[in-house]
Protein backbone atom coordinates (compact mmCIF):
# COMPACT_ATOMS: atom_id res chain seq x y z
CA UNK A 1 0.00 0.00 0.00
CA UNK A 2 2.84 2.48 0.75
CA UNK A 3 4.55 1.88 -2.68
CA UNK A 4 1.46 2.43 -4.56
CA UNK A 5 0.84 5.77 -2.64
CA UNK A 6 4.43 6.79 -2.91
CA UNK A 7 4.17 5.82 -7.10
CA UNK A 8 0.68 7.58 -7.46
CA UNK A 9 1.87 10.61 -4.73
CA UNK A 10 -1.38 10.40 -3.32
CA UNK A 11 -1.68 12.00 0.35
CA UNK A 12 -3.18 10.35 3.40
CA UNK A 13 -6.83 11.97 4.09
CA UNK A 14 -5.68 12.99 8.08
CA UNK A 15 -8.25 13.23 11.12
CA UNK A 16 -6.59 15.14 13.85
CA UNK A 17 -8.43 14.06 17.15
CA UNK A 18 -8.26 15.85 20.39
CA UNK A 19 -9.73 14.84 23.79
CA UNK A 20 -9.78 16.69 26.92
CA UNK A 21 -11.94 15.86 30.53
CA UNK A 22 -10.66 17.09 33.98
CA UNK A 23 -12.55 13.78 35.32
CA UNK A 24 -9.60 11.99 33.87
CA UNK A 25 -6.96 13.99 35.36
CA UNK A 26 -6.00 15.84 32.46
CA UNK A 27 -3.88 19.12 32.77
CA UNK A 28 -5.55 22.07 31.90
CA UNK A 29 -2.81 23.82 30.45
CA UNK A 30 -0.69 21.36 28.49
CA UNK A 31 -3.59 18.70 27.55
CA UNK A 32 -5.71 21.87 26.68
CA UNK A 33 -7.83 21.75 23.10
CA UNK A 34 -5.72 25.04 21.86
CA UNK A 35 -2.41 23.42 22.42
CA UNK A 36 -3.56 19.99 20.82
CA UNK A 37 -4.55 21.55 18.35
CA UNK A 38 -1.35 23.37 18.00
CA UNK A 39 0.89 20.36 18.22
CA UNK A 40 -1.36 18.42 15.72
CA UNK A 41 -1.05 21.07 13.41
CA UNK A 42 2.66 21.82 13.52
CA UNK A 43 3.59 18.23 12.87
CA UNK A 44 1.43 17.90 9.55
CA UNK A 45 2.66 21.31 8.36
CA UNK A 46 5.11 19.77 6.08
CA UNK A 47 3.84 16.42 5.48
CA UNK A 48 3.42 16.34 2.08
CA UNK A 49 1.93 12.59 2.57
CA UNK A 50 -0.77 13.81 4.66
CA UNK A 51 -3.58 16.56 3.77
CA UNK A 52 -5.61 17.46 6.82
CA UNK A 53 -9.32 17.11 6.20
CA UNK A 54 -10.73 18.27 9.93
CA UNK A 55 -10.63 18.21 13.06
CA UNK A 56 -12.48 15.94 15.94
CA UNK A 57 -12.89 17.38 19.66
CA UNK A 58 -14.32 16.11 22.53
CA UNK A 59 -13.96 18.54 25.09
CA UNK A 60 -15.03 17.65 28.36
CA UNK A 61 -15.53 13.79 27.50
CA UNK A 62 -14.12 11.14 29.60
CA UNK A 63 -11.58 9.22 27.95
CA UNK A 64 -13.05 5.61 29.88
CA UNK A 65 -15.84 5.30 27.57
CA UNK A 66 -15.97 5.96 23.63
CA UNK A 67 -19.37 7.15 23.39
CA UNK A 68 -18.06 11.00 22.18
CA UNK A 69 -20.14 12.67 19.60
CA UNK A 70 -16.53 13.93 17.87
CA UNK A 71 -15.15 10.01 17.97
CA UNK A 72 -18.37 9.19 16.53
CA UNK A 73 -18.12 11.41 13.52
CA UNK A 74 -14.60 10.31 12.66
CA UNK A 75 -15.56 6.98 13.50
CA UNK A 76 -18.04 7.58 10.64
CA UNK A 77 -15.77 9.14 8.35
CA UNK A 78 -13.84 6.42 8.22
CA UNK A 79 -16.15 3.80 7.44
CA UNK A 80 -17.56 6.04 4.66
CA UNK A 81 -13.79 6.20 2.98
CA UNK A 82 -13.55 10.14 4.01
CA UNK A 83 -10.73 9.72 6.52
CA UNK A 84 -7.72 7.01 6.13
CA UNK A 85 -5.14 8.56 8.98
CA UNK A 86 -6.02 9.12 12.41
CA UNK A 87 -3.71 11.58 14.59
CA UNK A 88 -3.57 12.41 18.33
CA UNK A 89 -1.21 13.68 20.95
CA UNK A 90 -0.99 10.71 23.14
CA UNK A 91 -2.72 7.28 23.76
CA UNK A 92 -4.27 8.71 26.26
CA UNK A 93 -6.29 11.26 24.14
CA UNK A 94 -7.34 9.12 22.16
CA UNK A 95 -8.89 6.07 25.30
CA UNK A 96 -8.44 5.21 28.29
CA UNK A 97 -10.21 1.97 28.31
CA UNK A 98 -7.45 -0.96 27.25
CA UNK A 99 -9.76 -3.16 25.68
CA UNK A 100 -12.15 -0.88 23.48
CA UNK A 101 -8.51 1.22 22.49
CA UNK A 102 -6.50 -2.04 21.53
CA UNK A 103 -9.60 -2.98 19.01
CA UNK A 104 -9.71 0.21 17.21
CA UNK A 105 -5.89 0.40 16.97
CA UNK A 106 -4.98 -2.89 16.01
CA UNK A 107 -7.74 -4.71 14.49
CA UNK A 108 -10.80 -2.09 13.01
CA UNK A 109 -8.09 0.81 11.81
CA UNK A 110 -5.76 -1.35 10.21
CA UNK A 111 -9.08 -3.80 8.35
CA UNK A 112 -9.82 -0.32 7.13
CA UNK A 113 -6.61 0.54 5.76
CA UNK A 114 -6.05 3.69 8.58
CA UNK A 115 -2.99 5.00 9.55
CA UNK A 116 -2.65 5.53 12.96
CA UNK A 117 -0.11 8.14 14.28
CA UNK A 118 0.47 8.88 18.62
CA UNK A 119 3.24 11.75 18.24
CA UNK A 120 4.36 11.61 21.89
CA UNK A 121 4.16 7.72 22.30
CA UNK A 122 6.47 7.28 18.70
CA UNK A 123 3.76 5.25 17.09
CA UNK A 124 3.35 4.91 13.85
CA UNK A 125 1.55 2.36 11.61
CA UNK A 126 2.94 3.25 8.53
CA UNK A 127 6.43 3.07 9.42
CA UNK A 128 6.71 0.37 12.21
CA UNK A 129 3.97 -2.59 13.73
CA UNK A 130 3.10 -1.92 17.04
CA UNK A 131 5.84 -3.01 19.59
CA UNK A 132 4.32 -4.77 22.78
CA UNK A 133 4.59 -1.80 25.14
CA UNK A 134 1.48 -0.96 23.26
CA UNK A 135 -1.33 -2.82 25.42
CA UNK A 136 0.95 -2.18 28.59
CA UNK A 137 0.79 1.62 27.70
CA UNK A 138 -2.73 1.24 27.07
CA UNK A 139 -3.48 -0.36 30.45
CA UNK A 140 -1.41 2.30 32.32
CA UNK A 141 -3.95 4.57 30.90
CA UNK A 142 -6.93 3.05 32.14
CA UNK A 143 -5.39 2.53 35.83
CA UNK A 144 -4.29 6.12 35.75
CA UNK A 145 -8.91 6.91 34.99
CA UNK A 146 -9.12 4.57 37.64
CA UNK A 147 -7.36 6.05 40.45
CA UNK A 148 -8.52 9.55 39.47
CA UNK A 149 -12.21 8.19 39.00
CA UNK A 150 -11.87 7.02 42.46
CA UNK A 151 -10.30 10.35 44.37
CA UNK A 152 -12.78 12.42 42.73
CA UNK A 153 -16.03 10.03 43.33
CA UNK A 154 -14.17 10.03 47.47
CA UNK A 155 -14.17 14.34 47.18
CA UNK A 156 -18.01 14.04 45.44
CA UNK A 157 -19.18 11.97 48.43
CA UNK A 158 -17.66 14.40 51.17
CA UNK A 159 -19.14 17.28 50.03
CA UNK A 160 -22.44 15.40 50.30
CA UNK A 161 -21.88 14.08 53.77
CA UNK A 162 -21.37 17.91 54.25
CA UNK A 163 -24.58 18.99 53.08
CA UNK A 164 -23.12 20.65 50.04
CA UNK A 165 -25.31 20.48 46.86
CA UNK A 166 -23.46 18.84 44.27
CA UNK A 167 -26.15 18.34 41.16
CA UNK A 168 -26.49 19.65 38.03
CA UNK A 169 -30.44 20.96 38.31
CA UNK A 170 -31.76 21.02 41.77
CA UNK A 171 -35.05 19.86 41.95
CA UNK A 172 -37.90 21.94 40.96
CA UNK A 173 -38.99 24.66 43.32
CA UNK A 174 -35.24 25.11 44.67
CA UNK A 175 -32.34 27.24 42.59
CA UNK A 176 -28.69 27.06 42.96
CA UNK A 177 -27.53 30.32 45.37
CA UNK A 178 -25.62 32.46 42.75
CA UNK A 179 -22.94 33.20 45.13
CA UNK A 180 -22.62 29.58 46.11
CA UNK A 181 -23.48 26.97 43.89
CA UNK A 182 -23.20 24.20 46.32
CA UNK A 183 -26.33 25.97 48.28
CA UNK A 184 -29.92 25.75 47.61
CA UNK A 185 -32.38 28.60 48.05
CA UNK A 186 -36.31 28.88 47.23
CA UNK A 187 -37.37 30.01 43.76
CA UNK A 188 -40.61 31.65 44.83
CA UNK A 189 -41.91 30.98 41.31
CA UNK A 190 -42.13 27.14 41.09
CA UNK A 191 -42.81 26.90 45.32
CA UNK A 192 -46.02 28.40 45.35
CA UNK A 193 -46.79 25.60 43.03
CA UNK A 194 -44.89 23.02 45.14
CA UNK A 195 -47.14 24.67 48.00
CA UNK A 196 -50.19 24.22 46.44
CA UNK A 197 -49.56 20.33 45.48
CA UNK A 198 -48.94 19.52 49.50
CA UNK A 199 -52.28 21.58 50.22
CA UNK A 200 -54.13 19.98 47.50
CA UNK A 201 -53.18 16.48 48.30
CA UNK A 202 -53.93 17.00 52.38
CA UNK A 203 -57.33 18.25 51.72
CA UNK A 204 -57.91 15.24 49.87
CA UNK A 205 -57.71 15.60 45.92
CA UNK A 206 -56.35 12.97 44.57
CA UNK A 207 -52.79 12.69 42.88
CA UNK A 208 -53.98 12.20 39.19
CA UNK A 209 -57.21 15.15 39.69
CA UNK A 210 -53.89 17.69 40.92
CA UNK A 211 -52.05 17.07 38.06
CA UNK A 212 -55.05 17.27 35.03
CA UNK A 213 -55.64 20.49 37.52
CA UNK A 214 -52.28 22.03 36.84
CA UNK A 215 -52.74 20.96 33.38
CA UNK A 216 -55.96 22.73 32.58
CA UNK A 217 -54.27 25.85 34.03
CA UNK A 218 -51.57 25.41 31.76
CA UNK A 219 -48.72 25.69 34.66
CA UNK A 220 -45.44 24.06 32.97
CA UNK A 221 -43.93 20.94 34.70
CA UNK A 222 -40.22 20.68 36.41
CA UNK A 223 -38.84 19.97 33.22
CA UNK A 224 -40.30 22.82 30.77
CA UNK A 225 -40.37 25.16 33.79
CA UNK A 226 -36.75 24.04 33.94
CA UNK A 227 -36.17 24.67 29.82
CA UNK A 228 -38.00 28.25 30.37
CA UNK A 229 -35.40 29.38 32.70
CA UNK A 230 -32.67 28.66 30.22
CA UNK A 231 -31.31 25.46 32.04
CA UNK A 232 -30.22 22.63 29.53
CA UNK A 233 -32.33 20.15 30.69
CA UNK A 234 -33.14 16.48 29.41
CA UNK A 235 -35.13 14.17 31.04
CA UNK A 236 -35.76 10.96 29.73
CA UNK A 237 -39.06 9.92 31.00
CA UNK A 238 -40.57 13.00 30.01
CA UNK A 239 -43.42 12.82 27.22
CA UNK A 240 -43.20 14.82 23.76
CA UNK A 241 -45.90 17.48 25.29
CA UNK A 242 -44.18 17.83 28.71
CA UNK A 243 -47.34 17.92 31.03
CA UNK A 244 -47.65 16.87 34.94
CA UNK A 245 -48.41 13.27 35.39
CA UNK A 246 -49.33 11.45 38.04
CA UNK A 247 -45.99 10.13 38.49
CA UNK A 248 -44.68 13.92 39.30
CA UNK A 249 -47.06 14.90 41.73
CA UNK A 250 -45.88 11.26 43.92
CA UNK A 251 -42.21 12.10 43.30
CA UNK A 252 -42.42 15.69 45.14
CA UNK A 253 -44.74 14.49 47.71
CA UNK A 254 -42.17 12.32 48.53
CA UNK A 255 -39.43 14.77 48.07
CA UNK A 256 -37.32 15.21 51.52
CA UNK A 257 -35.60 18.23 49.80
CA UNK A 258 -39.01 20.23 50.90
CA UNK A 259 -38.55 19.74 54.65
CA UNK A 260 -35.14 20.97 54.26
CA UNK A 261 -33.37 18.10 53.94
CA UNK A 262 -30.37 17.52 51.46
CA UNK A 263 -30.60 14.05 50.04
CA UNK A 264 -28.46 12.84 47.70
CA UNK A 265 -26.28 9.71 46.31
CA UNK A 266 -29.80 8.07 44.85
CA UNK A 267 -28.15 6.72 41.89
CA UNK A 268 -24.21 5.53 41.72
CA UNK A 269 -22.21 4.65 38.45
CA UNK A 270 -18.57 2.68 38.42
CA UNK A 271 -16.20 3.62 35.87
CA UNK A 272 -17.41 1.86 32.72
CA UNK A 273 -20.65 0.74 34.57
CA UNK A 274 -24.39 1.49 34.06
CA UNK A 275 -25.82 3.61 36.43
CA UNK A 276 -27.63 2.24 38.67
CA UNK A 277 -30.22 3.39 41.99
CA UNK A 278 -28.63 3.15 45.36
CA UNK A 279 -31.18 1.88 48.14
CA UNK A 280 -33.08 4.48 50.35
CA UNK A 281 -31.68 3.43 53.37
CA UNK A 282 -27.84 4.28 51.43
CA UNK A 283 -28.97 7.75 50.51
CA UNK A 284 -26.63 10.39 52.19
CA UNK A 285 -29.28 12.82 54.05
CA UNK A 286 -28.03 15.62 55.85
CA UNK A 287 -30.78 17.80 57.53
CA UNK A 288 -31.29 21.45 57.78
CA UNK A 289 -29.12 22.36 54.69
CA UNK A 290 -31.26 25.23 53.36
CA UNK A 291 -34.60 26.32 54.03
CA UNK A 292 -37.53 23.90 53.92
CA UNK A 293 -40.20 24.87 51.14
CA UNK A 294 -43.22 22.90 53.03
CA UNK A 295 -43.86 24.01 57.18
CA UNK A 296 -43.73 20.98 59.47
CA UNK A 297 -47.08 20.40 59.86
CA UNK A 298 -48.41 20.17 56.10
CA UNK A 299 -45.21 18.05 55.09
CA UNK A 300 -46.25 15.61 58.05
CA UNK A 301 -50.01 15.31 57.32
CA UNK A 302 -49.04 14.80 53.51
CA UNK A 303 -46.20 12.00 54.50
CA UNK A 304 -49.30 10.58 57.06
CA UNK A 305 -51.26 10.27 53.80
CA UNK A 306 -48.60 8.70 52.02
CA UNK A 307 -47.24 6.23 55.10
CA UNK A 308 -51.06 5.19 55.27
CA UNK A 309 -51.44 4.39 51.96
CA UNK A 310 -54.14 6.57 52.09
CA UNK A 311 -54.23 7.58 48.43
CA UNK A 312 -57.69 7.95 46.33
CA UNK A 313 -59.00 7.00 43.15
CA UNK A 314 -61.51 9.79 41.80
CA UNK A 315 -64.45 8.00 43.25
CA UNK A 316 -62.71 7.56 46.70
CA UNK A 317 -62.05 11.43 46.28
CA UNK A 318 -65.93 11.77 46.71
CA UNK A 319 -65.31 9.83 50.17
CA UNK A 320 -63.88 11.53 52.85
CA UNK A 321 -63.70 8.55 55.21
CA UNK A 322 -61.51 6.68 52.16
CA UNK A 323 -58.59 4.63 53.88
CA UNK A 324 -59.84 5.69 57.58
CA UNK A 325 -62.78 3.09 58.09
CA UNK A 326 -61.27 -0.37 59.51
CA UNK A 327 -62.95 -3.84 59.59
CA UNK A 328 -62.82 -4.94 63.42
CA UNK A 329 -62.39 -7.85 62.84
CA UNK A 330 -59.41 -8.20 59.82
CA UNK A 331 -59.04 -5.20 60.35
CA UNK A 332 -58.29 -4.25 56.55
CA UNK A 333 -60.01 -0.96 55.30
CA UNK A 334 -63.23 -0.79 54.35
CA UNK A 335 -64.79 -0.37 50.42
CA UNK A 336 -67.52 1.82 49.40
CA UNK A 337 -70.22 0.59 47.25
CA UNK A 338 -72.64 2.67 45.69
CA UNK A 339 -75.18 1.30 43.30
CA UNK A 340 -78.89 3.15 42.31
CA UNK A 341 -81.86 1.60 43.67
CA UNK A 342 -85.66 0.78 41.88
CA UNK A 343 -86.45 4.73 43.33
CA UNK A 344 -83.70 5.96 41.62
CA UNK A 345 -81.85 6.91 44.85
CA UNK A 346 -78.06 5.85 45.47
CA UNK A 347 -77.34 3.50 48.15
CA UNK A 348 -73.64 3.99 49.49
CA UNK A 349 -72.59 0.86 51.86
CA UNK A 350 -69.19 -0.13 53.55
CA UNK A 351 -68.30 -3.44 53.26
CA UNK A 352 -64.77 -5.14 54.80
CA UNK A 353 -62.39 -5.33 51.54
CA UNK A 354 -61.33 -8.96 52.57
CA UNK A 355 -64.71 -9.96 52.59
CA UNK A 356 -65.61 -8.35 48.93
CA UNK A 357 -62.43 -9.70 47.52
CA UNK A 358 -62.18 -13.28 48.82
CA UNK A 359 -65.74 -14.00 50.57
CA UNK A 360 -67.11 -15.27 53.53
CA UNK A 361 -64.43 -17.67 54.22
CA UNK A 362 -62.02 -14.94 55.22
CA UNK A 363 -64.21 -12.60 56.69
CA UNK A 364 -67.78 -11.13 56.87
CA UNK A 365 -69.83 -8.18 55.34
CA UNK A 366 -69.77 -5.77 58.47
CA UNK A 367 -71.85 -4.14 56.22
CA UNK A 368 -72.44 0.17 57.60
CA UNK A 369 -74.42 2.64 55.48
CA UNK A 370 -72.30 5.28 54.97
CA UNK A 371 -75.14 8.17 56.20
CA UNK A 372 -74.87 6.42 59.25
CA UNK A 373 -71.30 6.33 59.78
CA UNK A 374 -71.37 10.15 58.82
CA UNK A 375 -73.73 10.92 61.23
CA UNK A 376 -72.47 9.18 63.97
CA UNK A 377 -68.93 10.59 63.91
CA UNK A 378 -70.47 14.18 63.50
CA UNK A 379 -72.65 13.82 66.24
CA UNK A 380 -69.61 12.67 68.46
CA UNK A 381 -67.17 14.70 67.17
CA UNK A 382 -69.94 17.35 69.16
CA UNK A 383 -69.85 15.32 71.67
CA UNK A 384 -66.12 15.30 71.91
CA UNK A 385 -65.62 19.20 71.85
CA UNK A 386 -68.62 19.68 74.25
CA UNK A 387 -66.55 17.99 76.80
CA UNK A 388 -64.77 20.64 77.95
CA UNK A 389 -62.38 18.59 80.45
CA UNK A 390 -61.77 16.04 78.00
CA UNK A 391 -60.01 18.02 75.61
CA UNK A 392 -59.04 20.97 77.73
CA UNK A 393 -56.67 17.77 79.23
CA UNK A 394 -55.53 16.36 75.83
CA UNK A 395 -54.84 19.64 75.03
CA UNK A 396 -52.39 20.67 78.12
CA UNK A 397 -50.90 16.56 78.12
CA UNK A 398 -49.71 18.06 74.32
CA UNK A 399 -48.29 21.33 75.67
CA UNK A 400 -46.92 19.43 78.48
CA UNK A 401 -44.88 16.78 76.17
CA UNK A 402 -44.05 18.98 73.45
CA UNK A 403 -42.23 21.47 76.21
CA UNK A 404 -40.65 18.18 77.43
CA UNK A 405 -38.80 17.85 74.77
CA UNK A 406 -37.65 21.59 74.27
CA UNK A 407 -34.00 22.48 73.67
CA UNK A 408 -34.27 25.95 74.80
CA UNK A 409 -35.65 24.82 78.38
CA UNK A 410 -33.14 22.25 78.26
CA UNK A 411 -30.01 24.87 77.75
CA UNK A 412 -32.22 27.47 79.96
CA UNK A 413 -31.94 24.43 83.03
CA UNK A 414 -27.94 24.08 82.11
CA UNK A 415 -26.92 27.41 82.29
CA UNK A 416 -28.94 28.97 85.54
CA UNK A 417 -26.72 25.55 86.78
CA UNK A 418 -23.82 27.03 85.40
CA UNK A 419 -24.54 30.59 86.40
CA UNK A 420 -25.53 29.36 90.20
CA UNK A 421 -21.68 27.58 89.91
CA UNK A 422 -20.08 30.68 89.02
CA UNK A 423 -21.32 33.07 91.49
CA UNK A 424 -20.47 30.12 94.22
CA UNK A 425 -16.74 30.11 93.04
CA UNK A 426 -16.54 34.22 93.44
CA UNK A 427 -17.49 33.81 96.66
CA UNK A 428 -15.46 31.25 97.56
CA UNK A 429 -11.86 33.37 95.85
CA UNK A 430 -11.88 35.43 98.10
CA UNK A 431 -11.46 32.63 101.13
CA UNK A 432 -8.84 31.02 98.97
CA UNK A 433 -6.86 34.36 98.73
CA UNK A 434 -7.49 35.25 102.48
CA UNK A 435 -6.03 31.25 103.26
CA UNK A 436 -3.02 31.65 100.83
CA UNK A 437 -4.03 29.20 98.39
CA UNK A 438 -4.48 31.68 95.94
CA UNK A 439 -1.94 34.88 95.43
CA UNK A 440 -3.32 38.49 94.57
CA UNK A 441 -2.29 38.08 90.75
CA UNK A 442 -4.34 35.23 90.47
CA UNK A 443 -7.38 36.34 92.32
CA UNK A 444 -7.71 39.06 90.30
CA UNK A 445 -7.43 36.95 87.26
CA UNK A 446 -10.10 34.54 88.49
CA UNK A 447 -12.14 37.44 89.61
CA UNK A 448 -12.18 38.58 85.61
CA UNK A 449 -12.25 35.74 84.38
CA UNK A 450 -15.66 34.67 86.47
CA UNK A 451 -17.43 37.86 86.03
CA UNK A 452 -16.71 38.06 82.24
CA UNK A 453 -18.53 34.27 82.23
CA UNK A 454 -21.31 35.52 84.53
CA UNK A 455 -22.34 37.55 81.99
CA UNK A 456 -21.66 35.64 79.31
CA UNK A 457 -24.28 32.93 81.08
CA UNK A 458 -26.92 35.95 82.19
CA UNK A 459 -27.05 37.39 78.67
CA UNK A 460 -27.53 33.83 77.05
CA UNK A 461 -30.21 32.72 79.43
CA UNK A 462 -32.41 36.22 78.67
CA UNK A 463 -32.14 34.90 75.26
CA UNK A 464 -33.35 31.36 76.08
CA UNK A 465 -36.09 32.47 77.96
CA UNK A 466 -37.48 35.22 74.95
CA UNK A 467 -36.90 31.78 72.75
CA UNK A 468 -39.04 30.03 75.51
CA UNK A 469 -41.83 32.49 75.76
CA UNK A 470 -41.69 32.67 71.88
CA UNK A 471 -42.36 28.66 71.82
CA UNK A 472 -45.04 29.05 74.87
CA UNK A 473 -47.30 31.64 71.67
CA UNK A 474 -47.03 29.36 69.50
CA UNK A 475 -48.37 26.11 71.77
CA UNK A 476 -51.12 28.67 72.99
CA UNK A 477 -51.52 29.86 68.83
CA UNK A 478 -51.57 25.38 68.46
CA UNK A 479 -53.93 25.28 71.17
CA UNK A 480 -56.14 28.09 69.70
CA UNK A 481 -56.06 26.93 66.51
CA UNK A 482 -57.06 23.13 67.65
CA UNK A 483 -59.95 25.00 68.93
CA UNK A 484 -60.89 26.89 66.56
CA UNK A 485 -61.07 23.89 63.77
CA UNK A 486 -62.88 21.42 66.44
CA UNK A 487 -65.83 23.99 66.76
CA UNK A 488 -65.26 24.84 63.18
CA UNK A 489 -66.16 21.17 62.34
CA UNK A 490 -69.02 21.18 64.65
CA UNK A 491 -71.26 22.86 62.98
CA UNK A 492 -70.87 21.64 59.33
CA UNK A 493 -70.19 17.89 57.36
CA UNK A 494 -66.53 16.79 57.87
CA UNK A 495 -64.43 16.95 55.61
CA UNK A 496 -61.45 15.00 54.88
CA UNK A 497 -58.83 17.21 55.95
CA UNK A 498 -60.28 17.40 59.01
CA UNK A 499 -61.26 13.78 59.58
CA UNK A 500 -57.25 13.34 58.79
CA UNK A 501 -56.69 15.42 61.77
CA UNK A 502 -58.60 14.60 63.98
CA UNK A 503 -59.30 10.97 63.49
CA UNK A 504 -56.79 8.17 63.77
CA UNK A 505 -58.79 5.23 62.41
CA UNK A 506 -62.53 3.85 62.75
CA UNK A 507 -63.05 -0.10 63.33
CA UNK A 508 -66.36 -1.02 62.29
CA UNK A 509 -67.29 -4.65 64.06
CA UNK A 510 -70.17 -7.22 63.18
CA UNK A 511 -73.12 -6.02 64.84
CA UNK A 512 -71.51 -4.63 67.51
CA UNK A 513 -71.26 -0.96 66.62
CA UNK A 514 -68.28 0.82 65.38
CA UNK A 515 -65.07 2.26 67.82
CA UNK A 516 -63.66 5.80 66.82
CA UNK A 517 -59.64 6.59 67.74
CA UNK A 518 -58.88 10.41 67.63
CA UNK A 519 -55.92 12.01 67.80
CA UNK A 520 -55.21 15.23 68.99
CA UNK A 521 -51.67 17.60 67.32
CA UNK A 522 -48.70 16.00 69.30
CA UNK A 523 -50.78 13.85 71.65
CA UNK A 524 -50.76 10.14 72.18
CA UNK A 525 -51.89 8.38 69.16
CA UNK A 526 -55.25 7.14 70.15
CA UNK A 527 -56.64 9.78 72.70
CA UNK A 528 -60.34 8.50 72.96
CA UNK A 529 -62.45 6.09 72.49
CA UNK A 530 -66.23 5.38 71.92
CA UNK A 531 -68.49 2.72 70.74
CA UNK A 532 -71.90 3.15 69.49
CA UNK A 533 -74.37 0.17 69.17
Amino acid sequence: MTENREENSIPYRAALYIRLSREDGDKEESDSVGNQKKLLSAYIEGKNDILLMDYYIDDGYTGTNFKRPGFGRMIEDIRSGKINCVIVKDLSRFGRDYIDTGYYVERMFPENGVRFISLIDGIDSEKQAYDLLLPIKNIFNEQYARDISRKIQATMKAKQKAGEFIGAFPCYGYRKDPGNKNRLIIDEEAAEVVRRIFTMFVQGVPKKRIAELLNEEEIPCPSKYKKLCGENYKNANESGDMLWSYSTIRQILRNEMYAGWMVQRKKHQKMRGKQRSVPAENWIRVEGTHEPLIEEELWRKAQQLLGGRRTMTKKAYENPFSGIVKCGSCKKSMILNRWKRADGTIAAVYYCGTYKRKGRECCTPHALPAAVLESVVQRDIRAVIDSADVFAHKVIAAAQKKEERSCAAKELCRTEQRLAQIKKRRLDLYEDYKTGILSEEEFIYYRKEYKKRAEFYVKHIAGLKEELEDENRKKDMKAAELREQMERIKFQKPDRSLLMELIDRIEVHENEGIEIYYRFADCDKIIFQKTYP
